[in-house]
């Protein structure tokens, strides 16, 4: 799954065209990204030629549902074509949330241990997620999960599904509404590209958001 993410680079080629100084700077420089909060996603809106970097609310929950239905943050691969309530998003409403890692929790005997996953060149990752109406101009989304892969699957089950760099304007394409044509047009990142380590548990309460979270916990940062 993905319950935690770190944002903090800066806007990476294929994003500098696409998104203002300003809009960036609002959005990310955070490292301890928690659900039910504003992030960054890379959408398109309406007739858009162009995707542009926007507002999200990280937990899904279309205008059509009722206001007591579920609010997830994430959307396994599995069910996004046969699920009514993600079907709609995952043939008109794809995003891409950018991240420079992620943080899963490791079983130990006294406790889960968290550890921070990202790409190990440090380049930014494309995390596969769907977006639906608010019904007030803004709008809400879920970050897909799929079985994890390579060392990911030391830590955890499921991972989020981190895109290719050739697949992030692939997975944005509004001609692109068939699962069969999508999965074969997507690629996800190789696995082989993954790497993680153990961080600080102070990354357990949101309100801890500073650089230190992200340094392996054996650096004093327990």
């Amino acid at each position: 799954m993905c319950g935690r993410f770190a944002i903090y680079s800066d806007p990476p080629p294929p994003l500098q065209r696409l998104t203002p100084r300003e809009t960036w700077e609002m959005l990310t420089g955070r490292y301890n990204v928690a659900p039910g909060t504003w992030i960054a996603g890379v959408r398109r809106k309406g007739d858009e030629a162009e995707p542009s970097l926007t507002r999200l609310w990280w937990g899904y929950r279309p205008s059509w549902a009722s206001p007591d239905a579920p609010q997830p943050i994430n959307a396994r691969v599995e069910k996004l074509a046969s699920s009514r309530y993600f079907q709609g998003a995952f043939k008109h409403h794809r995003c891409v949330i950018p991240a420079d890692g992620w943080y899963e929790w490791f079983p130990q005997p006294d406790g889960k241990l968290p550890h921070y996953l990202c790409r190990a060149d440090r380049q930014m990752l494309w995390l596969a997620g769907i977006w639906a109406d608010y019904g007030d101009g803004s709008a809400c989304c879920a970050i897909i999960s799929e079985p994890a892969r390579g060392c990911a699957r030391d830590i955890h089950d499921r991972m989020p599904l981190v895109l290719a760099d050739d697949s992030f304007n692939t997975w944005l394409d509004p001609e692109l509404h068939e699962r069969d044509t999508i999965r074969s047009a997507v690629h996800h990142l190789d696995a082989q590209m993954f790497t993680h380590w153990a961080v600080s548990t102070r990354i357990n309460r949101p309100a801890n958001d500073d650089p230190s979270l992200i340094e392996p916990a054996d650096a004093g940062h327990q």
